[in-house]
């Protein structure tokens, strides 16, 4: 029976509860669409791990080739192909470019082929052959056929790559790939003792279904955790799978904000459709309905109305991932494809559903528990009521949703953090409107009848205040979070980091060399500031105080902001305290220190693995372990973008292992660098020069693109804000049409009505700037400084300038929804009350 009734009142096009679709079309369509982009996402780097690794197993060492002996025990499992990764410069005439080269054995890809250009899958060049990437060939002006210079040895360029199966697992670089045989590095001495160079030597499983990780386990067990870096085809791209897990959980996190502020819209919407059928539910219970039975009622209708706009947005989600794939562009780290991920559309239909059932439970519970006579008086005499009738299911619905996040969390102290911010923002907006409406009922009454009738609609019984205030201090918290994070980046970018960036970095400068390298670099280019570091490249293997050291192989879980203790990381040793650093606990050595090994650890990773002054540290350098007393911690600004270690020894600690120098070259403003370059690349032609210029312009264009990434993320908030406002507005339509009707009727003309809208909305915009500028700065603050690491550096004027471009959006679809008010005919709106 009470579905008969429902579906008999239920129109066929949701008559009334449409705000309450829309709401949940836009909340569940950005779950959705998120959800769907990354579960296709995660599905590709799962299915094409072996490709994009090119092996079942990858094993890396730096400075240094496997042993015959490591070889010997990989041929055990399957076909093996080894190779070497470092950074080149390939010249043609004055005309150079750095690369990333991968050199590769004839074995190679154990999975895939290499697509050049012209349509060829192949494999390894043959030797003396060379495929470059379009970018560096463009640079060189080269075609397949010409021959260029790698390292000073001449090289014919075969092809032009298209698709690289193994660039995704290959990390950062400083220049596009060039692809060469083995030989190559050997014979360009790029191997050199010192050099810095990687050896990548992957294989290939006889036996498909063997377990990478057993096999993994085997290989440390025989050679020691310290012997090489370890991956495996489960996870071919760590760092990639760990962006798309922060980047779905944020975007998701987004999504669900829009959702929640979206329902505050469902529950003015059930408000305002209820309200409408007050009369309906009184004659109900005249007629001897049960408070039970108006529960199942309209409890049936909302329920249908949230599953079809739950499942239009789950449509809409699906069919808009493509889109916002396209959008995303260079931000994703694989095609995606177009795949539907049923546990992610299952999750975003929960959320939904959940937060209908949250938000629309309170205006149900009113009408549930009042008599009927109290529903015939409530347009005069508003509803109230107690809490404990909505408590149990609203409480019930708000822990099932924190639940699914925190499951669903890459990151659950993130989520946790961000749900308590969300019901903090929520707790300050409700005392802001609940301040709102006391400030209004004790302030003087003003003269003009249309500015004392918007003050007095403020507080009167039944205002819609509270809900005005939520859905403009989102909406205009928004605008400024939106404002305050694009105007940073920008100037974080565009300002600070070019000021601050050397002009050129420098690799693999022979030791004995540094003063001709120097010499060079002033008279082409005289006036220019040169800092040369020695580099290599080491393990921290232990820590701690020196009698119970802590092995990094026995940690089952390296914390987040331990990175130093995840493989190899680049060393040096100084005599004075390096340039960007200072000293903030213990004392450096003496220039001509010669006593115990000393090192200086980061201020910020000895808080974090819990080291001090005294302790000690083992590092493996080329298969050697070297063990330093600590003797001083620094503070290192990173934002200097020069050469920053987190360990650096005393000369005598490192000073005798076979190494290079790193240099980094400052030109002075307004001296040219054109010859520069090409007379380092003949000069060094084992060294790796590279132009900070086209980095800096990449990191512009990736910080554009996450940029519009959280425009069109904040733009989903924006749009629940908007479908709010309209949820308020119609939640007070039946009043408002009352208060309009009996002004009309006194006398008040149309421009009258209006100017009393813009009266009640400007007097709550304007308490809310103040707030929302206040919410605003402090997300985007901490997006900028906690997310990114970045200066705080906002655009105030532009601030202001989008806050108040909001304000005047937001009003005016506040009194676009209001005038369809202003046009009731008081005659029939007097018979309908």
């Amino acid at each position: 029976m009470a579905w008969k009734l429902a579906r008999r009142d239920l129109s066929a096009r949701f008559k009334g509860l449409r705000l309450l679709l829309v709401c949940l079309f836009l909340g569940v369509g950005a779950l959705a669409a998120i959800g769907t982009l990354t579960g296709s996402i995660e599905r590709e780097l799962t299915l094409r791990g072996r490709e994009m690794l090119g092996g079942d197993i990858e094993l890396r060492t730096w400075q240094r080739s496997l042993s015959d002996e490591e070889r010997a025990a990989l041929s055990r499992y399957g076909k093996v192909s080894a190779g070497l990764r470092l950074q080149a410069i390939a010249r043609k005439g004055d005309l150079t470019a750095p690369v990333a080269l991968k050199a590769v054995d004839a074995n190679w890809p154990l999975y895939g082929k290499l697509e050049l250009k012209d349509g060829r899958n192949l494999g390894a060049p043959p030797a003396g052959v060379v495929w470059l990437s379009e970018g560096t060939a463009a640079r060189l002006g080269v075609r397949p056929g010409d021959t260029v210079s790698l390292g000073g040895v001449e090289q014919r360029v075969g092809g032009l790559i298209a698709a690289d199966p193994e660039k995704l697992s290959e990390g950062f670089a400083l220049g596009d790939s060039a692809i060469s045989a083995l030989d190559l590095p050997e014979r360009a001495g790029l191997t050199q003792p010192g050099a810095m160079y990687r050896s990548a030597t992957r294989v290939k499983f006889a036996d498909p279904g063997r377990d990478p990780e057993a096999v993994v386990e085997a290989l440390d067990k025989r050679f020691g955790d310290d012997a090489f870096d370890t991956r495996t085809r489960n996870s071919a791209s760590p760092s990639t799978q760990r962006f798309v897990s922060r980047m779905s959980q944020f975007l998701a996190l987004v999504g669900l904000a829009a959702l929640v502020i979206a329902g505050i819209g469902i529950g003015g919407g059930v408000s305002s459709y209820l309200e409408a059928r007050r009369t309906s539910i009184a004659t109900l219970k005249v007629l001897g309905a049960t408070s039970r039975d108006i529960s199942r009622i309209y409890l049936l209708q909302v329920g249908a109305a949230a599953l079809a706009g739950s499942l239009a947005g789950l449509l809409a989600g699906v069919l808009v991932t493509p889109l916002l794939a396209r959008a995303l562009g260079a931000l994703l780290p694989v095609d995606t494809g177009f795949t539907v991920s049923p546990l992610a559309l299952l999750t975003a239909a929960g959320y939904g559903l959940l937060v209908a059932l949250v938000f629309a439970a309170p205006p149900l519970a009113r009408a549930r528990s009042f008599p009927a006579m109290a529903l015939m008086r409530a347009q005069v005499s508003p509803l109230g009521g107690g809490r404990r009738a909505w408590l149990l299911p609203v409480g019930l619905g708000l822990a099932a949703i924190a639940a699914i996040a925190l499951i669903n969390a890459a990151q659950p102290l993130v989520t946790l953090g961000f749900l308590g911010g969300a019901a903090l923002m929520l707790a300050i907006l409700a005392l802001v409107g609940l301040g709102i409406r006391r400030l209004a009922a004790a302030l003087p009454r003003p003269r003009d009848p249309m500015l004392r009738a918007g003050l007095a609609n403020l507080h009167r019984p039944g205002a819609q205040t509270g809900a005005l205030v939520t859905a403009l201090g989102f909406g205009l918290s928004a605008f400024v979070l939106i404002a305050g994070v694009q105007t940073s980046l920008d100037a974080n970018i565009r300002k600070t980091v070019p000021d601050r960036a050397p002009d050129f970095f420098v690799l693999d400068v022979p030791k004995a060399e540094g003063d001709r390298f120097a010499g060079i670099v002033e008279r082409q280019v005289p006036g220019s500031a040169v800092r040369m570091v020695p580099n290599m490249r080491g393990r921290i293997l232990a820590y701690g105080p020196k009698d119970r050291m802590t092995r990094v192989s026995d940690l089952k879980e390296i914390p987040e902001d331990a990175w130093a203790l995840k493989g190899e990381r680049g060393l040096t040793y100084a005599a004075r305290v390096p340039e960007g650093s200072t000293v903030t606990s213990g004392k450096w050595w003496p220039q001509d220190y010669r006593g115990e090994p000393l090192v200086s650890v980061d201020e910020k990773f000895a808080q974090t693995v819990g080291l001090k002054v005294g302790d000690s540290i083992t590092v493996g350098l080329l298969g050697v372990e070297r063990t330093a007393r600590i003797a001083a911690l620094r503070r290192i600004d990173w934002d200097t973008l020069g050469f920053n270690f987190v360990l650096v020894f005393s000369p005598n600690a490192l000073a005798d292992a076979p190494h290079n120098l790193a240099a980094t070259i400052e030109v002075p403003r307004g001296k040219s660098t054109a010859g520069l370059l090409p007379r380092l690349a003949r000069a060094f032609p084992s060294s790796s020069v590279i132009e900070t210029g086209s980095l800096l312009r990449d990191a512009r264009d990736l910080l554009d693109q996450m940029t519009l990434a959280i425009l069109a993320a904040a733009s989903v908030t924006v749009l629940a804000g908007l479908a709010v406002l309209f949820g308020a507005i119609a939640a007070a339509r039946a009043s408002r049409t009352y208060d309009n009707v009996i002004l009309r009727v006194l006398g008040a003309s149309r421009g009258q009505l209006l100017l009393l809208q813009v009266a009640e909305y400007g007097l709550i915009a304007a308490v809310l700037a103040v707030v929302a500028l206040g919410a605003g700065s402090a997300m985007a603050w901490a997006v900028i400084v906690r997310l990114f690491e970045f200066d705080w550096l906002p655009d105030w004027p532009r601030i202001l300038a989008v806050l108040a471009a909001g304000i005047v959006l937001i009003l005016g679809f506040a009194l676009a929804g209001s005038l369809p008010l202003l046009r009731a005919k008081p005659a029939r709106a007097l018979r309908e009350l």
